[in-house]
């Protein structure tokens, strides 16, 4: 058996994949690697991936094939690759697109495959058959139409994913042409990058394009892509976003870059309720329900959630879901119903901690298009960071406290709400006047102490939107320095001056939320100065086994965290 010691890889008959840090070659088998499996563990020398059936199901829907993927793992494998696992990768690479969902002459919607054997075994699996309407013809199995997304969903889940071909509505026209000048006076147009993730987009999806992901690091313009999208589909669009500030961005940047009128741009929040030609509504407000003392009885249909009907009071031809990664339950059911409306998926990463990417897959769309986040870092996009993990000790009393709890979640309360932080947050923000610095946490009641110590405002979900908005925009004109924000800054927060990321507490594991923090200071500076992101860790606790997991995306991407100890700060 050959045996190559100098390459980075070992590809282990249980699909994992074990890649050496210390080795020459590792960032370009760390790059090969993010297109098609899951980085699973990161410790210091040897990080561990797994093959998917999902992860090589979104490789093929972005165009790879499975020649290339064995070429790649050959290249960098110090063994012989296992015999099952390059069956396995062909197979899966195969399944993808083995079924077709398509409409006939007629207007019928039927499964299309050219493996007959196939099709005869979904004509007698239980879990499809309420979907068929009728008996094999050739090569097509009649299924039901209005049933599209619920189909896609069990195929998913027997293992076939299938390819949508079957079209979409237009939905209502409207003209949309982006501007070449913004609205504020600048040069715009796309960056090269958001052009081809506009053009993949269209090109997934059949006839027409028009469903699928794309992924994109915080900081490098997913919004751009949206308008590029809603430019090319020139039809009344529906944009869903995380919250009513990130609502007003999205409206902003809307008549900011393209020559719609402010007036033809609804706002659909808690706040106010605008349906226009394009509306950008929250994930909030349509997942908005009266309370179960108010209707009598729990309500756990899309008919209980009495904003969901936005999705059919417009003739959109086009919706947009932003940070797709946090789609709540309630929209994934709507959504099965929408099929024929064009959707576009915008997210950092695919990563969601409820395990449902799979629905993300068979209800958004695949993943059409995605840049390695070094890479937009390597070409300028956005800005170099250095990441680094502090770990600080429980104070004996805190120790105590910890030990004796019964609790997991008083556990990791304790330890993330550790006072020593303070301390460190203080040590840190004096090691960088000149920044402009983010605290970021978990618990109210630790930020507000931290807060108070600094003289620093702070943002929670309790604070108003109009004074959110007030704050936001003091800290991009220079006039506030530090900023305490909660988890409500994780996402759609656009802060451009923001260099310094201090992250005292979290949501226990959430790999998502660690890169959303991070992307809090991506934005690229006009001085060209890096980006720091710190996470304060208690030792010893169950905080420091949740941040390795914490930091498995970013690590994915190509950053590496320094372990730093709370002694070196403080001297």
């Amino acid at each position: 058996m050959s045996y190559f010691p100098d390459r980075p890889c070992i590809v282990q008959g249980d699909y994992t994949v074990l890649l050496e840090v210390d080795n020459s070659l590792h960032a370009e088998a760390r790059d090969l690697l993010a297109g098609f499996a899951e980085l699973e563990k990161s410790p210091e020398y040897v990080h561990t991936y797994r093959i998917t059936p999902l992860s090589l199901w979104n490789a093929a829907a972005s165009g790879a094939t499975a020649e290339g993927i064995l070429a790649g793992l050959e290249h960098f494998s110090k063994h012989e690759l296992p015999a099952n696992v390059v069956v396995e990768i062909r197979e899966q690479l195969s399944r993808y697109g083995r079924l077709k969902l398509k409409r006939t002459a007629t207007g019928a919607f039927v499964l299309e495959s050219a493996d007959p054997t196939l099709l005869v075994e979904l004509s007698r699996n239980a879990h499809i058959r309420e979907f068929l309407t009728g008996p094999i013809e050739r090569d097509t199995l009649p299924v039901r139409g209005e049933l599209r997304g619920h189909l896609k969903q069990a195929l998913i889940q027997i293992g076939y994913p299938v390819e949508d071909l079957a079209g979409f509505t237009e939905g209502a026209a409207l003209e949309v042409n982006l501007r070449e000048r913004s609205a504020s006076g600048s040069p715009f147009a796309l960056r090269p990058y958001q052009s081809a993730a506009v053009d993949a987009f269209w090109a997934g999806g059949g006839p027409g394009g028009g469903s699928g992901v794309v992924v994109l690091a915080c900081g490098a313009g997913k919004t751009m892509v949206g308008l590029g999208v809603i430019a090319q589909a020139s039809t009344h669009t529906l944009v869903l976003c995380h919250g009513t500030v990130g609502a007003r961005q999205w409206i902003d940047e809307i008549v900011d870059k393209t020559e719609i009128p402010r007036e033809l741009v609804g706002e659909y929040t808690g706040n106010q309720k605008e349906i226009r030609p394009i509306t950008v509504a929250t994930y909030q407000i349509l997942t908005y329900r009266p309370r179960r003392s108010e209707s009598g009885r729990a309500m756990l249909n899309v008919e209980d959630f009495p904003h969901m009907e936005l999705f059919n009071r417009g003739e959109w031809g086009l919706v947009i879901y932003d940070e797709v990664h946090l789609l709540p339950a309630p929209v994934f059911r709507i959504t099965a119903e929408i099929q024929a409306r064009r959707r576009l998926g915008l997210t950092a990463t695919l990563v969601r901690e409820d395990g449902r990417e799979a629905d993300v897959f068979s209800l958004i769309g695949p993943k059409r298009y995605e840049v390695p986040w070094k890479t937009l870092e390597q070409q300028g996009w956005i800005a170099t960071a250095r990441c680094h993990e502090i770990r600080v000790n429980l104070p004996a009393e805190e120790r105590m406290a910890y030990a004796l709890a019964d609790e997991a979640n008083e556990r990791h309360r304790l330890a993330a709400v550790n006072p020593a932080k303070l301390k460190i947050v203080q040590t840190l923000l004096r090691q960088h006047p000149d920044g402009h610095a983010l605290v970021i946490g978990q618990y109210l009641e630790q930020l507000e102490e931290i807060a108070a110590s600094l003289g620093a405002p702070i943002i929670t979900g309790k604070t108003p939107v109009r004074e959110r908005q007030r704050l936001y925009e003091a800290f991009r004109a220079g006039e506030v320095g530090v900023l305490v924000v909660s988890k409500v800054a994780n996402f759609a927060i656009d802060l451009p001056s923001a260099n310094v990321a201090i992250q005292v507490s979290g949501t226990f594991g959430s790999r998502q939320e660690e890169a959303q923090r991070l992307g809090r200071v991506l934005r690229p500076k006009t001085d060209g100065s890096e980006a720091l992101f710190y996470s304060i860790v208690s030792r010893d606790t169950t905080e420091q086994s949740f941040a390795a997991k914490r930091q498995l995306f970013l690590t994915e991407q190509g950053y590496r965290y320094l372990i730093v100890d709370a002694s070196e700060i403080e001297g």
